[in-house]
């Protein structure tokens, strides 16, 4: 499965191209013009199960890393602070990793 069959490519190159510059990306605005918050649950789950590269249940820092690249391979890839702050945003439990629930109320909120 991929991205572009939940999302559309349109929305998906807009969410790419509002974060070009290094330290410009915000996981909510990315959301909100690649479309992923008006998605059900299922498919944001869905959407997670493709960023969770290793197949984990978790989405882990170096894995956060690349978040656009699986939107885009052509994307950058976030630099340090980025992850970090994308990581700290959606880590409730703080045990340093994105665990699908994490993702979903992230992008629902």
């Amino acid at each position: 499965m991929s991205l572009s069959s939940i999302l559309s490519a349109d929305a998906i190159d807009s969410a790419i191209k509002d974060c070009q510059a290094p330290d410009s990306f915000c996981p909510k605005k990315f959301f909100q013009l690649c479309g992923l918050n008006k998605k059900s649950g299922p498919d944001v789950k869905k959407v997670f199960g493709i960023l969770d590269n290793d197949g984990s249940g978790f989405i882990e820092e170096d894995e956060l890393k690349y978040f656009l690249q699986r939107f885009s391979p052509g994307a950058r890839v976030l630099t340090d602070k980025e992850t970090k702050g994308f990581l700290s945003a959606a880590d409730d439990d703080s045990d340093g990793r994105i665990g699908a629930d994490e993702f979903q109320a992230m992008v629902m909120s």
